[in-house]
């Protein structure tokens, strides 16, 4: 179902519930002021008929009465009027249909049966005589569904434009939400550009700015692929392309020559395999994976588990200096994530320290965050390379890594809600890191 037809029978159900309401109302009190009318349309009738026969000669007392004629009367036509005795002899009528008499006993407004049919009379006292009015049920009845259908159809034309217009402003406002899609429909399969329409309601600018910013962000991601790809090939051509180099000088060698080609191809392997998986974590934490597995790590427990896994070298250059006493909090974040980030800071500290040099972890918690600073005693790095040490692939003359490592940490840091910041000195580089606690 169309926006259009599913607002227009809302509002239309909408519209026509309150009309309808508002016509039964109005009906309803038209039809009781209709037959308050008639009510006293007899009183009035009766009133005249009374002062009529005060200036009439005296009626006979006995016998089937006088009759007289509508017109003598001033009766309206379709009324009927009796005059009666307070015995109940009929001393006057003006009409002989119905042919029984009118029930005069009781004062005032009655409704009765007269030859089968609905009467409704009025009964006034005056002196020694009772003058009774009455017109038949049907009769009001029918001028009274006469007056009301009446009533009716301007009310029904009323509603029926009204739906009309209804769906012609609702069809004029949808309008913008047609130029949105046309315009839609018209780009081609490749087009990011952002849409630009003009004029557009306020109630629609957020979705336009919505929409173009699904667009950037989509140009982002596929700047993204095409960045990663070409430099995935751009990196991995050279392990290969050595790899088979090696392997094809150890097939044409014996001895210790082709034992060094085979340890150089599998030098060369193991720095591909490293790499795929850098990008392939990498690749993970910039798309819309999750990473929530459940567990939760104390800051104590990240920096143990990074030591861990940091480097396949001895564990014993790494240094960990905590204080006495720090949050047991557990980390705001996927414990994977925050291992990740400071297991790959540890890396690099632990590749750029020359020979056997310590690399130093310092952990703090100071409110709602953990502080991790991670020094090397390198030679440092001159502060024009800081702003491009988390690009992808980026090397100094001096790294011998795949360039991913701080890469994926900057990319855990904007997803995660971290900082980052390095400092670089003479007696080597500093990083602090800063993970979110949760409340305890």
């Amino acid at each position: 179902m169309s926006l259009r037809l599913r607002l227009s029978l809302t509002l239309g159900a909408a519209f026509a519930l309150i009309w309808a309401l508002a016509a039964a109302w109005m009906l309803s009190d038209l039809r009781n002021q209709m037959m308050f009318s008639l009510d006293q349309r007899l009183v009035a009738s009766a009133r005249m008929v009374a002062g009529l026969m005060e200036q009439l000669p005296a009626l006979p007392s006995k016998g089937e009465g006088t009759h007289f004629s509508a017109e003598q009367l001033n009766i309206p036509g379709g009324m009927a009027c009796q005059v009666s005795s307070l015995r109940g002899e009929i001393l006057a009528r003006s009409h002989t249909d119905p042919q029984q008499t009118l029930e005069a006993e009781k004062m005032g407004f009655h409704d009765q049966m007269i030859d089968g049919a609905p009467w409704r009379s009025f009964t006034l006292a005056r002196g020694d005589l009772r003058i009774t009015t009455a017109d038949r049920q049907i009769e009001r009845e029918a001028l009274n569904m006469s007056i009301l259908l009446a009533a009716s159809v301007p009310v029904g034309v009323a509603l029926l434009g009204c739906l009309c217009l209804l769906w012609l402003g609702i069809g004029q406002g949808l309008a913008p939400l047609n130029r949105m899609r046309d315009a839609l429909m018209r780009r081609s399969a490749d087009s990011l550009e952002p849409l630009q329409i003009q004029p557009l309601p306020s109630e629609l600018q957020p979705l336009l700015d919505t929409q173009n910013q699904l667009f950037q962000r989509i140009g982002k991601t596929i700047e993204r692929e095409r960045r990663l790809t070409g430099d995935a090939a751009h990196e991995l051509r050279s392990p290969l392309t050595a790899i088979k180099t090696h392997l094809q000088v150890a097939r044409m060698t014996d001895g210790a020559a082709r034992d060094q080609s085979l340890a150089r191809a599998e030098e060369g392997a193991d720095r591909m395999h490293r790499t795929l998986e850098q990008l392939l974590l990498l690749a993970r934490v910039e798309g819309s994976l999750s990473f929530d597995d459940g567990v939760q790590c104390s800051a104590e427990q990240v920096a143990k588990l990074a030591i861990q896994d940091a480097a396949s070298g001895d564990r014993r250059r790494i240094k960990l200096h905590m204080p006495a006493k720090f949050s047991d909090a557990p980390v705001q974040m996927p414990a994977v994530l925050s291992i990740a980030a400071l297991r790959n800071l540890l890396d690099n500290a632990l590749r750029h320290t020359p020979g056997d040099g310590s690399v130093e972890l310092s952990l703090e918690t100071t409110g709602s965050r953990a502080r991790f600073l991670v020094r090397d005693h390198g030679p440092g790095i001159a502060d024009d390379d800081l702003q491009h040490l988390t690009q992808r692939f980026w090397r100094n003359g001096q790294s011998t890594g795949c360039g991913l490592g701080l890469a994926i940490v900057q990319a855990i840091v904007q997803r995660c809600g971290c900082t980052l910041h390095f400092d670089s000195r003479p007696d080597g580089l500093r990083v602090e890191l800063t993970m979110p606690l949760q409340p305890l």
